[in-house]
């Protein structure tokens, strides 16, 4: 009967010790709020997430059409009314390439990751205007536009220079006729059944915080980016790459058979892009790169606590393996100081990788809470040797947490192949142990 309330006790503080994991979790998750307040922070004061969409052809044309309406008294009359629409043109060839130079922001504590684009937009159109024979006598076609994109023009870091066959022209804001953040030209009014055959280039110097996306208008896109940072992630299709510890190289080839992203564009073009540009554009099929931190140290510490319910139940049954085989009583205040010495481990691995590198913060934080148990342990356990024991036990399992935390893509394996160990361990350990006789509720004896 002691051994079942024993047990249930020793279940019961495993439970008790979850509320302050949870309270740690919660801390982990208001630290990712602040940082990402410190992103948006950053952005509004620099650019956010950047987002190109273009060139895009666009030629406006009006022509009256007749239309019945009926007025207050119930009598139907018809009436001419003018009404305007739009030709939209994509490239025949688009070709998008430039460097992206990394840099940081700091707010508070946290780094901001932020990047200047040398961005040079090539682009050639060949857009058939249509003839009179085929449209309304009274069509009248309006001037052009060709328009750029953009996700957020605050980070134009100088004013760009567009080229039309060879020809500067000076650039507008906004996207022509369309409500959306951009860069536009007017052109000239076509004639009717005209080509009209543009070789353009533009000159963007372009900032942005943390990512850059192209969306590939063009029937035949290029786009290729390249910089120095090492770490990056890609968006959407991913590129032919070169990756190194000098930076990357990404190189994507589209055709817009294998894209989505002309009909996104119609899709968006008579309301404008969303209040949240680079998320629109980045649903158009975009693609691009983000900058990526490589060690998240709050996604890293959110991991760890997802194994500190597993570090208690070890050391907890440990704990009581001694109790029962060497009959070394425990007391549950003993247990629960334990406990939240190892609870105390995910919030010292918080606090210290904000100021330091989340390796020494994990070594720096493991160190000290095995120091503590283990030095408090040699007096419960009556033996300054148990309390080594039980501290290098310890030390066994931070080390396998460490290499489950920088393996992501191994975590799955690791994980099992280190909870079969523990098992086997535990099982080699009590293999002779007489359970009834621990219990003392020895059944009798067979016939």
């Amino acid at each position: 009967m002691r051994l079942i309330l024993k047990m249930g006790l020793v279940f019961a503080m495993t439970l008790a010790i979850l509320i302050p994991l949870l309270l740690v979790r919660g801390v982990i998750h208001d630290r990712q709020r602040y940082r990402a307040e410190a992103v948006q922070e950053v952005a509004a004061r620099y650019a956010g997430p950047q987002g190109l969409a273009g060139p895009v052809l666009v030629v406006p044309y009006t022509e009256t059409a007749e239309a019945e309406e009926t007025d207050a008294s119930g009598v139907a009359r018809k009436v001419r009314r003018e009404r305007t629409r739009y030709w939209t043109f994509f490239p025949t060839r688009l070709d998008v390439a430039g460097r992206l130079r990394p840099d940081t922001r700091k707010r508070g504590l946290h780094q901001v990751r932020v990047f200047e684009w040398q961005g040079k937009v090539r682009a050639s159109f060949e857009a058939p205007i249509p003839d009179e024979a085929d449209a309304a006598p009274d069509r009248r076609i309006g001037r052009p536009w060709l328009s750029y994109a953009l996700a957020d023009v605050r980070g134009l870091r100088a004013a760009p220079q567009l080229r039309i066959d060879g020809r500067a022209v000076p650039v507008e804001e906004g996207v022509g006729g369309r409500d959306a953040p951009g860069l536009h030209v007017r052109l000239p009014a076509p004639a009717r059944g005209q080509v009209l055959r543009l070789q353009t280039e533009l000159d963007l110097p372009l900032g942005g915080t943390e990512s850059l996306a192209v969306v590939p208008l063009g029937k035949d896109n290029r786009i290729a980016l390249e910089s120095t940072w090492p770490h990056p992630g890609f968006i959407g299709a991913s590129p032919r790459q070169d990756l190194g510890d000098d930076g990357f190289r990404a190189d994507w080839r589209i055709a817009s058979l294998a894209s989505n992203a002309q009909r996104g564009w119609l899709e968006r073009e008579g309301r404008g892009l969303a209040a949240d540009a680079a998320a629109t554009l980045r649903a158009m099929d975009a693609v691009g790169v983000e900058l990526i931190d490589p060690v998240d140290v709050y996604t890293q510490a959110d991991r760890a606590t997802k194994y500190g319910l597993l570090f208690v139940l070890l050391t907890f049954v440990s704990l009581f393996l001694f109790e029962l085989i060497k009959q070394l009583p425990v007391h549950p205040i003993q247990y629960g100081l334990v406990g939240l010495a190892l609870a105390i481990f995910f919030l010292l691995l918080v606090a210290l990788s904000e100021h330091v590198a989340f390796p020494w913060a994990y070594l720096a934080a493991s160190v000290a809470c095995i120091g503590l148990i283990g030095f408090y342990l040699s007096a419960a356990l009556r033996s300054v040797w148990r309390g080594l024991g039980f501290a290098a036990m310890l030390a066994v399992l931070y080390a396998a947490l460490y290499g489950l935390l920088v393996s992501e893509d191994n975590a799955l394996a690791l994980g099992a192949g280190l909870l079969f160990l523990v098992l086997a361990v535990l099982m080699a350990v009590t293999r002779r142990v007489d359970w009834y006789q621990l219990a003392g509720a020895r059944p009798p004896a067979r016939a």
